[in-house]
C-alpha cells in the first residue's frame, strides 16, 4: 500500500491518502462527518467549480490575480465541470452547516490540479480570492438548481405534457363515467380527463419559470457576513455576468447580500413549486393506477404496458409499476420539501447553517421529478390501451345520467328514476321511458353521454 502523505493547514499536520487530490481541510471533514456516506451531488460540485472559474477570470481582469494562476485555476475548474475527478469530493452532506468543508474541498482539488513545480496556487489566497464559503455555497445552490431546472426539469415537464396532449387527441371519442368521491358521477371524455392532467403540468411549468426569477439572484459578493469585505466592488456583478453568459440564465447579484446569506427563501420557494408538482404527479399516477385496476375485479378502463412480472407467488400478475414508482418519487419530494422548509428557518443572524441539506434535497427533488416525468410519458401515458367495453357497459347503466333530466322532470322525480335503475341494474334510459312522459327519442337526446360532456343545460 502507498503510504499516506502529510498535508498542512492552519490547524497543523494531517495524513491524507497518497492518491487524494485534496488537502488537510477536506480530510478533516471526512474524519469529522462519517454520517450518511452520501457526498453532495455532482451538479452541485460542478456549480462550485463554475464559480471558481468565473472568479479567477474576474480577479485577473481586476488585476488581483496573475494570468498564470488564473489560467491554471480555469483549466482545473473546467476538468471538474466536465465531471472529472468525481471521486475527489467525499465530504458528507451532513457536515458544517455553511458548507465550508465542501467549498474548501473544491478549493483544495483545484489548487492541487493547478499547482506545479513552477507555480504554487493556494486554495485560500488564489482559488478562494474575493469569496467566502458563506457566499459561495448559497450561490452554488442557486446556480445548480437554476441550471438543473432549466436544462433538465422543464424539458421533462414539457415532454410529459406533450405526451398527455398527444394521447388525449386520440381519445376524444372515448366517453366514460366520471367519478367524484370515487363514486359514479356525470360522464366525461377521456380527453377532458387527460386535459386536466395537462393543465396541472402547464401550471407547474409556469410556477417553476416564475420561481427562477428569484433563484437567479446570487449571494456571491457578500463574502463572510454580507458586507463584501475582501471582495472588489465590481467582483459580484462581473462574476454574475460570466455565469449568465456560460449558462444562458439571467444571473445577477441579489439586491441584498445580507438576505442571500442569512436566508434561503428562494430555495424554499422553488422547493414549494417542486412539492406542488409532486402532488400533480401523485394525482396523475394514482388516476392511472385506478383506471388500470383489475383486470377483472377493478375498473379496468385502461391497460398499462406490461413491463415485468408482478408477483413472486401469483403467476400472470402484472402490476402498474411505473405509476407506483412515480408516487414514491412524489412522496420523497414532499419529504425533501419538509426538510428544506425546516432548513430555511435556520438563518441565524447573518448566515443560514443548513445549506448542504438544502443543496442535497433541492437537487435531489429536481433530478427525481425530471426522471420520473419522462418515465411516465414513455412507459405509461404513451403506451396504455383503452378497454372500451369496460367503459361503455357501466356508462349505459350509470344512474347519475338522470341528472340531465333535472330541468325537465325535477330533481325528486329524477332521483326516483335513478334509484329504480340502480336497484334493477338497468340502463337509465329504459327506466326513464317507463317512469316519465318523455319519448324514447327525446330521452336519447337528453341522456346522450357524449352530449353531456359538453356542459350547459339540456334542451
Amino acid at each position: 500500500m502507498t503510504q499516506p502523505r502529510i498535508e498542512r493547514d492552519s490547524m497543523g499536520e494531517l495524513e491524507v491518502p497518497a492518491s487524494a487530490r485534496y488537502g488537510a481541510q477536506t480530510q478533516r471533514a471526512v474524519n469529522n462527518f462519517p454520517v450518511s456516506g452520501q457526498p453532495l451531488p455532482g451538479e452541485f460540485i460542478a456549480a462550485v467549480a463554475r464559480i471558481k472559474r468565473a472568479a479567477a477570470e474576474v480577479n485577473q481582469e481586476l488585476g488581483l490575480l496573475d494570468e498564470a494562476r488564473s489560467r491554471a485555476i480555469i483549466a482545473a475548474a473546467d476538468e471538474i465541470i466536465a465531471g472529472e475527478h468525481a471521486d475527489q469530493f467525499p465530504v458528507d452532506v451532513f457536515q458544517t452547516g455553511s458548507g465550508t468543508s465542501t467549498n474548501m474541498n473544491v478549493n483544495e482539488v483545484i489548487s492541487h490540479l493547478a499547482s506545479s513545480d513552477s507555480l504554487a496556487v493556494g486554495p485560500n489566497d488564489h482559488v478562494n480570492m474575493g469569496q467566502s464559503s458563506n457566499d459561495v455555497i448559497p450561490t452554488a445552490i442557486h446556480l445548480a438548481a437554476a441550471v438543473q431546472v432549466r436544462e433538465r426539469l422543464l424539458p421533462a415537464l414539457h415532454y410529459l405534457r406533450s405526451s398527455i396532449d398527444d394521447k388525449a387527441q386520440t381519445l376524444d371519442d372515448v366517453v366514460k363515467t366520471g367519478r367524484t368521491h370515487l363514486m359514479d358521477a356525470m360522464p366525461v371524455r377521456m380527453s377532458q380527463e387527460l386535459g386536466g392532467w395537462s393543465s396541472q403540468i402547464g401550471q407547474a411549468i409556469e410556477r417553476l419559470e416564475d420561481g427562477l426569477k428569484r433563484v437567479t439572484r446570487l449571494a456571491l459578493g457578500g463574502t463572510a457576513v454580507g458586507t463584501g469585505v475582501n471582495a472588489h466592488p465590481e467582483f459580484a456583478l462581473r462574476v454574475a455576468e460570466r455565469l449568465a453568459r456560460d449558462t444562458h440564465l439571467e444571473f445577477r447579484p441579489n439586491d441584498s447580500f445580507f438576505a442571500s446569506l442569512a436566508s434561503q427563501d428562494a430555495a424554499v420557494e422553488l422547493s414549494g413549486h417542486l412539492r406542488t408538482y409532486a402532488c400533480a404527479v401523485m394525482k396523475i399516477a394514482n388516476d392511472l393506477r385506478w383506471m388500470n385496476s383489475g383486470p377483472l375485479a377493478g375498473l379496468g378502463e385502461i391497460e398499462l404496458e406490461a413491463l415485468q412480472p408482478g408477483s413472486s407467488i401469483m403467476p400472470g400478475k402484472v402490476n402498474p409499476v411505473i405509476p407506483e414508482s412515480a408516487i414514491q418519487v412524489a412522496a420523497q419530494v414532499i419529504g425533501n420539501d419538509t426538510a428544506i422548509t425546516v432548513a430555511g428557518q435556520s438563518g441565524n443572524f447573518q448566515l443560514n447553517v443548513m445549506l448542504p441539506l438544502i443543496a442535497h434535497n433541492l437537487l435531489g427533488s429536481i433530478r427525481l421529478l425530471a426522471n420520473v416525468s419522462r418515465l411516465l410519458a414513455d412507459r405509461a401515458i404513451a403506451t396504455f390501451n383503452v378497454r372500451r367495453d369496460n367503459i361503455e357497459t357501466p356508462l349505459s347503466k350509470n344512474p347519475i345520467l338522470v341528472t340531465a333530466l333535472n330541468s325537465v322532470i325535477g330533481y325528486d322525480a329524477a332521483a326516483a328514476v335513478a334509484k329504480k335503475a340502480y336497484q334493477a341494474s338497468r340502463p337509465i334510459i329504459d327506466v326513464a321511458e317507463e317512469e316519465t312522459d318523455l319519448s324514447r327519442e327525446e330521452l336519447e337526446r337528453l341522456l346522450d353521454p357524449a352530449k353531456l360532456t359538453e356542459g350547459g343545460i339540456p334542451e
